[in-house]
């Protein structure tokens, strides 16, 4: 029996981006497109965090801005900011982010585990990894990366009554 290739189990594609001057990384299974900040579709009565609503495709897709949702001050809106579309519960969401880094692969033996707070159970950094910075960001050295678990952002409720 053949053993499968070692980068198929030992490496996963991550796409990185900044976020409140962090670099942040989700798995790029997750991702199902990434695009252009558009204002979208504001809805009452939903929480500070969710922008609103966008047409992709014929579907109704809720934009949070992810750095409300973490806790943070607003994402102040540039040319570069974006919308990173994932899959979370089985659902679509947009995902304001301050600008799209790059698509790398990490090393499963790379990914430390993300410390424990006490703050909360439901930690949405599940790792930290070291990557290359790249050229153009004319900064040498290594990056940290946090790995977000968009699942466990409890958003799920609320993007299932946006999405219905």
């Amino acid at each position: 029996m053949s053993k499968p290739a070692d980068n198929d189990i030992d490496e996963r594609k991550v796409v990185t981006f900044k976020l409140a001057g962090q670099m942040f990384g989700i798995d790029m299974r997750a991702v199902v497109e990434i695009r252009e900040w558009e204002e979208p579709t504001p809805l009452p009565g939903v929480p500070a965090y969710i922008k609103g609503v966008t047409n992709l495709r014929g579907a109704v897709v809720p934009v949070v801005g992810l750095a409300e949702r973490l806790g943070w001050t607003a994402s102040v809106l540039h040319a570069r900011s974006c919308v990173i579309v994932a899959q979370v519960g089985g659902k679509q969401a947009g995902f304001l982010v301050d600008e799209l880094a790059d698509i790398v692969v990490i090393n499963a033996a790379d990914i430390q585990p993300a410390p424990d707070t006490g703050v909360n159970d439901d930690n949405v950094v599940t790792g930290l990894a070291r990557i290359e910075r790249r050229a153009m960001e004319n900064e040498s050295g290594d990056a940290m990366v946090l790995l977000l678990d968009l699942d466990t952002l409890t958003l799920a409720r609320q993007i299932a009554d946006i999405a219905a």
